[in-house]
C-alpha cells in the first residue's frame, strides 16, 4: 500500500509559499517599547531594509488592562502579508512575527530588532508555510 504523500514531502523541491519569524526581545529599553513615534520608526526602517512594501499606515494601539500584558500593539501589512508585534510594558519585552510569501533573512531581521529596541537577549523562531 503506497503513502499518501504530505503536502510537506510533495513540496520538498519547491520553495516554501511563505515565512514566519517570530522574535522575542528581552529586556528592551523601556523609552523605545513605549513610543508610537518609535515604534512606526522602527516599522519603516525594517520594511525598507528586508524590502517589503508598506500597504496602509502603521497601527499602534496602547491598550491592555492587566499590568502584565499592558502595551502598545502594533500591525502593519506588507504587500506579501504582515508585520506585527506586542510591546509588554511590566517585563520590557517585544514579541515580534513577521510574515511574508516574499523571501527574506530572519537573521537579519532578528538583529536589527534587537538594535533598534537595545533588547539584551533575543530569541527566534521560523516556520515555513507550505
Amino acid at each position: 500500500m503506497k503513502k499518501k504523500d504530505s503536502p510537506r514531502s510533495a513540496s520538498a523541491d519547491k520553495p516554501p509559499w511563505g515565512m514566519l519569524s517570530c522574535i522575542d526581545l528581552y529586556d528592551c529599553d523601556p523609552q523605545m517599547i513605549r513610543s508610537a513615534e518609535a515604534i512606526k520608526k522602527f516599522v519603516a526602517e525594517l520594511c525598507d531594509l528586508i524590502k517589503m512594501k508598506r500597504f496602509g499606515e502603521t497601527q499602534v494601539v496602547h491598550f491592555g488592562e492587566e499590568e502584565r500584558v499592558a502595551g502598545f500593539s502594533m500591525t502593519q501589512l506588507i504587500e506579501t502579508s504582515l508585520i506585527s508585534a506586542h510591546f509588554a510594558n511590566q517585563s520590557n519585552t517585544t514579541y515580534l512575527d513577521v510574515f511574508s510569501c516574499k523571501a527574506y533573512d530572519p537573521e537579519v531581521v532578528a538583529q536589527f530588532a534587537k538594535t533598534f529596541f537595545k533588547a539584551k537577549r533575543v530569541k527566534r523562531q521560523t516556520l515555513n508555510r507550505e
